[in-house]
């Protein structure tokens, strides 16, 4: 992992999340346990390790960003429900907080763009090849889950990684 510059931060509302999601697949390909110190966040590299300080009340966690979300306009965190316990927001549910970056991703040396995943691999093919006639650079990778990931990339510059993903709005991911 690589360090960054403690000064980046974000406030806003955090909510958390657990026992619909318990057990199931995230969006880093991960499976979730409401009990590990994990969260959901819309926008930073899978793996990246944030501090979420609770604004109401002092209270403070470290966690790991392994999913993607939350997707209420007004929230900027979705917590494991151990993270939540922590900064104790189980009851009310959400609470504001400020985020701040302590390490990013590996992504920073290289990263992909997945741009869909596919249980038939004819539809991972097709849009392989819809992204590769547009002359963009892209790859296909089966995974262990059985889908078929349709990445771009690689990009070993992370801000033509992420006009990438807003473009196209993928998935920031580590290359392998």
């Amino acid at each position: 992992m690589t360090s960054v510059d403690s000064e980046w931060s974000q406030e806003g509302v955090a909510s958390w999340y657990g026992p619909g999601f318990d057990g199931k697949r995230t969006a880093s390909g991960e499976v979730y346990d409401m009990e590990d110190m994990t969260a959901a966040h819309q926008r930073l590299p899978f793996g990246t390790r944030v501090r979420v300080d609770n604004l109401d009340n002092g209270r403070r966690t470290e966690v790991r960003i392994n999913d993607r979300g939350p997707f209420v306009d007004d929230r900027i965190i979705d917590l494991s429900r151990a993270a939540a316990r922590e900064i104790e927001m189980l009851g009310q549910g959400t609470a504001r907080v400020r985020i701040t970056v302590l390490q990013m991703s590996e992504m920073l040396q290289c990263s992909l763009v997945q741009v869909g995943a596919f249980s038939i691999l004819d539809n991972a093919g097709e849009v392989e090849r819809r992204y590769r006639d547009r002359g963009l650079p892209v790859i296909a990778r089966r995974g262990p889950d059985g889908l078929t990931r349709v990445y771009l990339g690689p990009y070993d510059d992370l801000e033509k990684a992420e006009r990438a993903r807003d473009r196209y709005d993928g998935i920031l991911r580590a290359c392998e």
